[in-house]
């Protein structure tokens, strides 16, 4: 399967792995709504709504850029009816925007919580709401949520609680979308992956330029999530993927392609356990910082 004439709405999507996947999808011909508040350059992120547009019709597709904080309930709604009259509908969601402050419960400033839990939380129930009335019209809808496994061990949860739970507050959503629409014929998922991918969120938040060496490229979720996309919605709902468990079914088998630098022991991402030969997730714990 294609995504080509297919309309994805992606929430953040001006960089990282949001842009990863837009391009991918852009490649078969796809319309690709890119949601996000970065408008105007930052000199410590890379890329704008508009830049991310550019790239996405030099790959192939059609772009929208739409200024948007999916925290806004009518802006959200605004941008949805943007997006289907100019496309015609919606295919695709694809919660990617995420806030992330990896400090402790007297480290993490109640206004710092607020905008990780409006924006991962609130924002991915936001933009579904808005945007399932449309999907639930598509011959294929699926909505694709950039967040973790669901699991237990306080070990995921004791560093960073606030960033942790807001992330599976997302998870949260994709199980309970799963089951509220399995008989509508939505397909709900989450991804994440296998290891820490090369993003400002790791250069700024996480390990610094020196981690970057160790992670993996935003394509190799890219290409897990065009696999998930392109599946039939009916048969493929209310799972928490990892990025290279999904390559792996779909027959890749050279994941040396995806390393920023060849040979590189690789960094775990955060909820998931290291692989032999992997460095652990809690290498990429620094030390609290003040907002």
């Amino acid at each position: 399967m294609s995504l080509a004439g297919k309309t994805l709405f992606m929430s953040g999507g001006s960089r990282g792995i949001g842009l990863a996947i837009a391009l991918r999808a852009a490649r078969d011909g796809a319309n690709v709504v890119i949601a996000a508040k970065t408008a105007d350059p930052d000199p410590r992120l890379e890329g704008t709504i508009y830049t991310a547009a550019t790239a996405i019709e030099a790959a192939g597709g059609k772009a929208l850029p739409l200024v948007v904080d999916i925290r806004d309930e009518e802006r959200v709604k605004a941008a949805v009816a943007e997006t289907v009259g100019l496309f015609g509908g919606i295919d695709i969601l694809v919660n990617n925007a995420s806030a992330i402050r990896l400090t402790g419960t007297l480290d993490t400033p109640v206004k710092r919580y607020d905008l990780m839990h409006g924006v991962n939380g609130r924002g991915t129930f936001v933009c579904a709401q808005a945007c399932l009335p449309h999907l639930l019209n598509s011959s294929n809808p699926h909505i694709l949520t950039l967040s973790p496994p669901l699991v237990s061990d306080a070990k995921w949860f004791k560093d960073f609680p606030a960033y942790t739970i807001a992330k599976y507050t997302m998870s949260l959503f994709t199980l309970a979308l799963a089951g509220e629409f399995k008989d509508r014929g939505v397909a709900v998922n989450s991804l994440w992956p296998r290891t820490a991918i090369a993003t400002a969120a790791v250069r700024n938040e996480i390990g610094g330029a020196n981690m970057v060496a160790a992670c993996r490229k935003p394509e190799i979720v890219a290409d897990a999530a065009h696999f998930i996309l392109t599946r039939l919605a009916k048969e493929c709902s209310g799972n928490f993927f990892l990025d290279d468990e999904v390559l792996l079914a779909a027959g890749v088998r050279d994941f040396a392609q995806y390393d920023v630098q060849a040979g590189a022991a690789l960094q775990a991402d955060f909820f998931v356990e290291a692989l032999p030969g992997m460095l652990p997730a809690d290498n990429m714990i620094k030390p609290t910082r003040p907002s």
